[in-house]
């Protein structure tokens, strides 16, 4: 570019300041802002296709696959188990095994918790807090939240009491527990197997009732939740059931786990 200047008149003494071509570094930076500011409104209008990105309704949305992941997933269970149960019948049919090795076999599904079980059983129910709680008892400060649901940790201390107390099956909701069963908690909903649950949260156990219930009593673990029974109102509730038939566990048994690299 040429560095002259033009002059400012004829009277002039001095050439004026140096005017340069083109557009000046804050302009380039101005031009660039309103770019990526266009660009981001044409994304946000592209990904809402004219809807309330920050609506509650996406919340629904996504509440409902999960409603619908778990409700396919208890059709493939029991799809799975009905065709168990066909090819266990046809392999029966004339496989060249003596009944002491058919008795045995028949002891081992047992007790992996695919076959039916009976005998007497009680139930035990938990349940989350009224929302509107406070405490009952006195030098007991008002409930957080976390104090009125159900946790994780109460679920796994009431079944793991019970099999303490010599349960021989146990089911939770309308699943059987087997060996690789994993009660887990996100949030306020049970994940079980693939499916997912909310409360009130109902164990069903088959065994000696009085033992099971003793086992539930001297649990410290469940000690702690009654507690918060007592005070904010948790469920609890155990009964029992006379004869009941718990179902055979309708999932996968395969195994899965992590191999290392080369």
């Amino acid at each position: 570019m040429s560095n002259s200047a033009d002059s400012q008149g004829t009277g002039s003494t001095g050439a004026g300041p140096t005017r340069k071509n083109g557009f000046r570094p804050v302009r380039i930076l101005t031009v660039g802002v309103f770019a990526l500011a266009g660009l981001l409104f044409f994304t946000s209008f592209n990904t809402a296709k004219g809807t309330d990105i920050r609506s509650d309704d996406n919340l629904l949305k996504l509440s409902d696959l999960i409603q619908e992941h778990s409700r396919k997933n208890k059709e493939l269970d029991e799809s799975n188990a009905s065709s168990r149960d066909q090819n266990e019948k046809l392999a029966k049919r004339d496989d060249g095994s003596t009944k002491a090795q058919d008795d045995q076999l028949s002891g081992l599904e047992k007790d992996a918790g695919t076959q039916k079980l009976t005998g007497r059983a009680i139930t035990v129910t938990l349940n989350d807090a009224p929302p509107n709680a406070t405490a009952k008892l006195p030098g007991y400060p008002e409930p957080q939240p976390d104090y009125l649901v159900i946790h994780q940790q109460d679920l796994q201390a009431v079944v793991n009491a019970l099999w303490q107390g010599g349960a021989t099956g146990i089911k939770v909701m309308d699943q059987r527990l087997i060996s690789t069963s994993a009660v887990r908690c996100v949030g306020n909903t049970l994940i079980l197997q693939g499916r997912v649950y909310s409360p009130p949260y109902k164990i069903q156990a088959v065994g000696d009732p009085a033992k099971m219930q003793k086992a539930l009593a001297d649990s410290e673990a469940i000690q702690n939740y009654m507690v918060y029974v007592n005070v904010y109102g948790l469920g609890w509730k155990v009964t029992e059931d006379g004869t009941v038939t718990l179902p055979g566990y309708s999932g996968t048994v395969d195994l899965h786990y992590a191999k290392p690299v080369g």
